[in-house]
């Protein structure tokens, strides 16, 4: 993905506007316990299912390792993995949201127990800003919840493409796969009110993903791993590991 290309910075300008302006207190009342109705809960069964699905592939001792939580949204998964000890930089395109994620994670830490075995316990250090930025320098892994299903093909498989670059062990994230419920709806966008409706998405052949990461990151010594599909209601998402070697 290149980050001067105009339609990838247009692109994220929508994005950027739609969870910073749009949709902000949207998505901080979906990431939360509040009460919502039965689609956006729905929605929030398949993104706790997610996020343990993709925990689930991460050790379960991280002490020492450092993690970027690329779009992390309101940090629900930095503070998964700051419970394991790892230190994650957590970023998003928006300023609301990471004031969001900071405040629940300065009401979770001090509560938070101490990892197995006295090990030193982790950190989250929280960004606005674009998750491909070069200068966030190198993790042990990467984790990207969906935070790529806005981006079309190309730009999908560049960003993954760019975080390889950087990642020392294992990339994990997730994208829209085909199927008649997004070929229709065309957006997760399209579960909220039209004032709240997200940038629009584009389901994704995992074969074409694949083809296109086997010509760039396995010649770099990377393989595929897991994959695995959630659907809950009305959300659906694929998630997929790509390993260093």
């Amino acid at each position: 993905m290149n980050q001067t290309n105009p339609a990838y910075l247009q692109r994220r300008g929508e994005i950027e506007h739609y969870f910073d302006r749009t949709a902000n207190k949207t998505w901080e009342r979906l990431t939360s316990t509040d009460p919502v109705g039965r689609i956006r809960a729905s929605v929030r069964a398949g993104r706790d299912e997610m996020r343990a699905t993709l925990m689930s592939w991460l050790p379960h001792d991280m002490s020492g390792m450092r993690l970027l939580d690329a779009g992390c949204g309101t940090g629900a998964l930095a503070l998964c993995a700051f419970e394991r000890g790892a230190h994650v930089l957590a970023i998003d395109l928006s300023a609301n949201l990471i004031q969001v994620a900071q405040q629940r994670y300065a009401a979770f830490a001090p509560l938070a127990p101490r990892p197995e075995h006295d090990h030193p316990r982790g950190s989250v250090e929280f960004a606005s800003g674009d998750m491909l930025d070069p200068d966030h320098g190198e993790f042990d892994y990467v984790v990207g919840m969906d935070s790529l299903i806005h981006y079309d093909a190309p730009d999908l498989i560049g960003g993954i493409q760019a975080l390889s670059e950087r990642t020392k062990k294992a990339i994990l994230f997730t994208f829209p796969p085909r199927n008649p419920l997004l070929a229709m709806a065309h957006s997760l966008g399209r579960l909220f009110p039209r004032s709240d409706r997200s940038p629009t998405l584009a389901p994704v052949s995992q074969q074409k993903i694949r083809k296109a990461l086997e010509r760039t990151i396995v010649t770099q010594g990377w393989r595929e791993g897991q994959t695995t599909r959630i659907s809950r209601g009305f959300y659906t998402s694929q998630a997929w590991e790509w390993v260093r070697q």
